[in-house]
């Protein structure tokens, strides 16, 4: 008997069924998947799958806990390419010690099957969000914002760039704290090799990446701001018909300031983000300290101006304004 992870009911499952395999639950038709053991890990259910492989939920029999087990593609074992992104993401994480920064356990092989096994985070990601909510609080888009940039920061002071923020990126845990994932292209601040492919979301991509010019940390904090800036108002920075128009966008085309796009939006957090994502990465936070000392600053007058609004209106405070004034 195995329990549907969609609504929990037990099922009865053919023992014929291959380990993976999955079969509808006969409740409520949610894939039910034949657990696999794999080492000391139980492998309950896909979570999600992308290029390089497949993320399960899994259970460590040994610690008695849950995890996340990402296994590669077979077919990509062969491949060096896919192999060193791989061990990057494995390196790169597992040398981070971050709150919102997915943590690694153990990266292995058994029989001939390579895999991830990381801190489990499955409740979501901010794209997930964005595609349900259309757009987000500005202080839910502000409160994963000081996260994120802090947990950059963090990888920065450790020599790391992400190089792939976006929206699919930032998951959420059972406490609703983001953590970032996928450090797969991931590579040393001071790296000075030259890539002859964009690798890279389009829609969040740094001018200075399109221009196929060094990157540093303020490229990351561009691509952050970008992500923030879809969360807060249901778009991405620049949309076009073409790839290559949306590219060429984030080098010559101003953004559009958040609060001209959302009236709602506050002064403090629409001028954050803007700055941001100058074209220029000079005129750019020259540090995270700076964004987050930014976005905090937003975020308490944002708070001040929803307490003050809902006095006036003699609405209760909601949960996020009694949190903030009880400390």
């Amino acid at each position: 008997m195995v329990a549907c992870p969609g609504c929990g009911a037990k099922n009865f499952i053919s023992p014929e069924l291959p380990p993976l395999g999955t079969v509808p639950c006969s409740k409520c038709e949610h894939p039910i998947m034949m657990p696999m053991p794999l080492r000391q890990f139980e492998l309950r259910s896909a979570i999600a799958s992308g290029g390089m492989g497949t993320v399960y939920r899994a259970f460590d029999v040994t610690l008695e806990r849950e995890v996340a087990v990402k296994l590669m593609k077979p077919e990509l074992t062969e491949d060096k390419e896919a192999l060193e992104s791989f061990y990057r993401e494995a390196r790169a994480c597992a040398a981070l010690n971050h709150t919102n920064i997915i943590h690694i356990y153990t990266f292995d092989e058994w029989e001939g099957q390579r895999y991830l096994v990381m801190e489990l985070a499955d409740c979501g990601s901010l794209d997930g969000r964005i595609e349900t909510e259309k757009r987000l609080p500005e202080l839910d888009v502000l409160d994963i914002g000081v996260k994120v940039a802090s947990a950059l920061d963090s990888a920065g002071k450790h020599g790391l760039l992400h190089r792939d923020i976006k929206p699919g990126n930032i998951l959420f845990n059972k406490e609703g704290e983001p953590k970032l994932v996928d450090f797969g292209l991931a590579r040393k601040a001071e790296s000075e090799a030259e890539e002859t492919a964009l690798w890279a979301t389009p829609y969040y991509c740094p001018p200075e990446k399109v221009k196929r010019e060094r990157e540093d940390f303020l490229s990351d904090m561009y691509s952050l701001a970008a992500t923030l800036y879809h969360a807060l108002t249901g778009h991405v920075p620049f949309e076009a018909p073409a790839i290559e128009d949306v590219l060429a966008a984030h080098v010559h085309t101003p953004v559009t300031p958040p609060n001209l796009v959302i009236p709602t939006t506050t002064s403090p957090t629409s001028d954050a983000l803007v700055r941001a994502m100058a074209k220029n990465p000079k005129e750019r936070f020259q540090n995270y300290d700076e964004l987050i000392m930014a976005l905090t600053a937003a975020r308490s007058q944002l708070l001040v101006q929803l307490v003050r609004e809902q006095e006036r209106g003699g609405a209760p405070r909601t949960a996020a304004t009694k949190s903030w004034w009880r400390r």
